[in-house]
């Protein structure tokens, strides 16, 4: 009997998990990102509301090199954050996934943001309504507006 119960407990503790491995879709450029969020008008420039300091954080969007990149710059110090990756649609957010090869600090970075990120991670993108975004990482998150610039 104990036999049978250790084998059905392994059992469960080894079968695959079906949403585990489900793929989320992602894309890799901006015109798959539009497409991924089915629209064509999707902003790819966003100006940080919430900073405390009168200098907003900067977003924005585009192709570089054959890849989807996504740029912060915050005002007046220059970059924060650079990062090519994906963006991956989840149920209830977007979520911009790099690996540590794929992340650049600027000098706007603080110690705080490279110790979080440095070894790779994801921004989560939450829309807000149609033109405000919640970005957020570990240790940070910020109100976004979109922006015409």
């Amino acid at each position: 009997m104990s036999k049978i119960f250790s084998f059905l407990l392994l059992t469960l503790l080894f079968a695959p998990n079906s949403q585990a491995r489900e793929s989320q879709p992602c894309a890799a450029s901006i015109s798959e990102l539009r497409n991924l969020l089915d629209d064509q008008t999707f902003p790819l420039q966003w100006e940080e509301t919430t900073m405390d300091d009168g200098k907003p954080l900067m977003l924005s969007i585009h192709d570089k090199n054959g890849a989807l990149s996504v740029q912060f710059i915050k005002t007046r110090h220059g970059l924060w954050a650079e990062s090519l990756g994906v963006v991956c649609k989840t149920e209830l957010a977007l979520e911009i996934r790099f690996t540590s090869e794929q992340i650049q600090f600027g000098p706007a970075a603080g110690w705080l943001l490279r110790s979080a990120l440095g070894n790779g991670g994801k921004f989560t993108l939450t829309q807000l309504g149609p033109k405000q975004l919640r970005i957020a990482t570990t240790g940070w998150s910020g109100i976004f507006n979109q922006t015409d610039k």
